[in-house]
């Protein structure tokens, strides 16, 4: 298993009834069951190729009695007898990451534990998971085969915990560490930003909204950057 789905694995609880969306070839069920960390898992794709890979890989296991496959989009093949407390939803974007949990939540579904490894688009998690009332209680950024991830672990709550622009941006435990990983992003991301606002800037018709955003960003990363303590 590769770091990734190992720091997802490291962030999910003991004992926990899992539901991994996107499941592919259930490698995070696989591993979580066969640790012992869960006793029961639901491997979910919305496709029937990688849903037949789960399927596949979960009977070599000999796991076929602990992790259900279920075929159907985002949220929607879980129910409530299913008694799911915790979901992973790792490799997508976070816009359909948070739609998925958005029309989940509008049916009244929602789960106490959330694991979430958007491949971009964070702040959007963050902000839809301080919308609906969730605490971030745990976040990790890694760097693997030329990709950056970062992992966000929220939790409901009953107190609404509120967070600065930055981090939401950044993520309040990134934001805290600021390790090697998280500081190659940014200063990458600066570069990027820079030459973005760059190519705004020489447009005919220019869009005023879109190069005041990227410029506010440009601010918070340096500052970001330029505080390193």
């Amino acid at each position: 298993m590769n770091l990734r789905l190992k720091m997802l694995a490291s962030m999910v609880d003991v004992g926990a009834r899992i539901a991994d969306i996107g499941t592919d070839h259930a490698y995070l069920p696989i591993e979580l069951v066969k640790a012992g960390k869960v006793d029961f898992a639901i491997a979910s794709d919305i496709a029937k190729g990688p849903l037949a890979n789960a399927q596949a890989d979960i009977s070599q296991a000999g796991l076929s009695s602990k992790i259900a496959t279920r075929l159907g989009p985002g949220l929607a093949p879980i129910t409530v007898a299913d008694q799911v407390d915790t979901v992973i939803i790792a490799g997508m974007g976070g816009k359909l990451m948070t739609q998925i949990l958005a029309e989940a939540w509008f049916k009244g579904m929602s789960f106490a534990t959330l694991v979430l490894e958007p491949n971009v688009g964070e702040p959007g998690v963050r902000q839809w998971l301080l919308d609906h009332d969730y605490t971030i209680t745990a976040e990790s950024i890694v760097a693997e085969a030329g990709h950056t991830y970062e992992l966000i672990k929220a939790r409901q709550a009953r107190t609404k915990v509120e967070l600065s622009p930055e981090e939401i941006y950044f993520g309040p435990f990134l934001l805290q560490t600021k390790s090697p990983v998280f500081i190659q992003k940014w200063r990458d991301q600066l570069s990027y930003h820079e030459k973005l606002l760059l190519n705004l800037n020489k447009a005919k018709n220019k869009d005023s909204v879109h190069i005041k955003q990227i410029k506010e960003e440009i601010t918070m990363i340096k500052g970001v950057l330029d505080d390193q303590s």
